[in-house]
C-alpha cells in the first residue's frame, strides 16, 4: 500500500499513534476479508462486502496522514 510512502509510513507507524491505529487497524481488516474469502472464517457476502468498505475508509484516512505529512 502506497509504495511512494515507504518511508514515510515506517516513521509514522513509530512517531504518530493515530496513524499506527489506523495502519494496523487496515492490516488487520485485510487479513480477516482474505480468511472470509478463503472460507477460513465463517462470514456472508455481505459482511466481506461491509468490512471491504471499512478497509477502504481507513485507507482514505492513512492517505489524508500520508498527504499532510509529506508536505
Amino acid at each position: 500500500m502506497f509504495p511512494e510512502y515507504r518511508e514515510l509510513i515506517t516513521q509514522l507507524k513509530t512517531t504518530d499513534r493515530h496513524f499506527s491505529h489506523l495502519f494496523d487497524k487496515h492490516n488487520q481488516l485485510d487479513q480477516r476479508i482474505i480468511r472470509m474469502e478463503a472460507h477460513s472464517e465463517p462470514s456472508t457476502p455481505e459482511q466481506i462486502e461491509t468490512l471491504k468498505k471499512e478497509k477502504l475508509l481507513l485507507k482514505d484516512q492513512i492517505y489524508a496522514v500520508l498527504k499532510k505529512a509529506s508536505n
